[in-house]
């Protein structure tokens, strides 16, 4: 128990938002992994890889699943990508419209 109440409420709010980081890490895991295993994407993962792409700068089109990868059909600045996400759902290939 720290002295001050202050240093306390935010030794509780710092370790409040490590739990819910750290829950929410798993969360994107699990819901990826899901994807993997079922070779489709479902719609809570699909709409979590347009939530993340689109703060990203993209314009997702479409989702689907190719060589045990999640692929993404995206336009970026005027140009049509193929992306491919990792179980953690980064990128981890693109293909671009040359």
């Amino acid at each position: 128990m720290l002295k001050s109440p202050r240093l306390q409420s935010l030794w509780n709010a710092t370790a409040l938002g490590i739990v819910t980081v750290t829950g929410t890490l798993a969360l994107c895991l699990v819901t990826a992994s899901a994807a993997f295993a079922s070779g489709m994407p479902d719609d809570a993962t699909k709409a979590q890889i347009t939530e993340k792409l689109t703060a990203e700068g993209y314009e997702v089109r479409r989702i689907d699943m190719e060589d045990g990868m999640i692929e993404v059909y995206a336009l970026k600045d005027g140009k049509k990508l193929e992306l491919y996400l990792d179980e953690a759902l980064n990128i981890a290939k693109v293909h671009g419209d040359d």
